[in-house]
C-alpha cells in the first residue's frame, strides 16, 4: 500500500474494506457537514453502510473504474478524494472530495486532487477530468478553480436534496491544460 505525503502531518492513502470501522467513525464526525454536498449513497449511517460503500469502490476499482482515497491528518481519517467515475475508454474521469470540518482550510483536498489528476493525465493518459458540485457550494467551486478547471456550465435543478432541487456546476480541465499549468509535481503512483 502506498502513502503519499500531502504535507508534514497529512497523508493520502487508499481506503479499502478493512478500513470500514474507521470510515464509519469518520462519517459519524462528518455526516451532517457533508450530507448536503455529496451523493446520498456515500453518506452511510452505520458500519454495514460504511462497509458497503467501501465494497462498491473496491469492485469498481478492480474493474479499472472509480477509486477512493482517504486523507489522514495526524494519523486520523478526516476526509478523502475519489474518482467517482474513471473511464479509459472515454478518456475521462470525474473527481470529488469530502472533508470533516476540523480539517478544512489546510489545502489538503487541493493537494490530494492534484495527485489524482497527475495520475489520471500523466500515468493513465486520460484526456479530460470533471468536477461536479452544487452551485451554492463555494468551497468546492474554489477547489475546482485552484485546480485550474473551467466552469463549463450549470445543470439547472439537477441536484436533489431534502425535497429541494439545486443547480449543479460542471467544471473541467483537459490534459493539455493540466500539463501546461504551473504546479509543483507530486510523484505518486496510485496503483500500489
Amino acid at each position: 500500500m502506498f502513502s503519499l505525503p500531502l504535507r508534514d502531518n497529512a497523508l493520502l492513502e487508499p481506503l479499502e474494506i478493512w478500513h470500514a470501522e474507521e470510515f464509519a467513525a469518520h462519517l459519524d464526525r462528518a455526516r451532517d457537514h457533508i450530507r448536503p454536498w455529496v451523493g446520498t449513497a456515500f453518506v452511510t449511517e452505520d458500519l454495514d453502510g460504511a462497509r458497503a460503500t467501501l465494497g462498491r469502490y473496491a469492485e469498481r476499482q478492480a474493474a479499472d473504474g472509480a477509486r477512493l482515497y482517504g486523507i489522514r491528518l495526524d494519523g486520523t481519517l478526516v476526509g478523502g478524494v475519489m474518482f467517482t467515475d474513471f473511464s479509459t475508454a472515454s478518456g475521462s474521469c470525474e473527481i470529488g472530495c469530502w472533508l470533516e470540518p476540523s480539517a478544512e482550510g489546510h489545502g489538503l483536498v487541493t493537494r490530494a486532487c492534484r495527485a489524482l489528476l497527475d495520475w489520471a493525465f500523466v500515468s493513465r493518459g486520460l484526456y479530460r477530468a470533471e468536477w461536479h458540485c452544487r452551485a451554492d457550494n463555494d468551497r468546492s467551486s474554489a477547489v475546482a478553480e485552484r485546480l485550474g478547471m473551467t466552469l463549463e456550465g450549470v445543470r439547472r435543478e439537477s441536484w436533489p436534496y431534502e425535497g429541494v432541487r439545486h443547480d449543479k456546476q460542471i467544471w473541467a480541465v483537459l490534459a493539455s491544460e493540466w500539463r501546461a499549468g504551473e504546479r509543483p509535481a507530486l510523484a505518486a503512483t496510485l496503483d500500489a
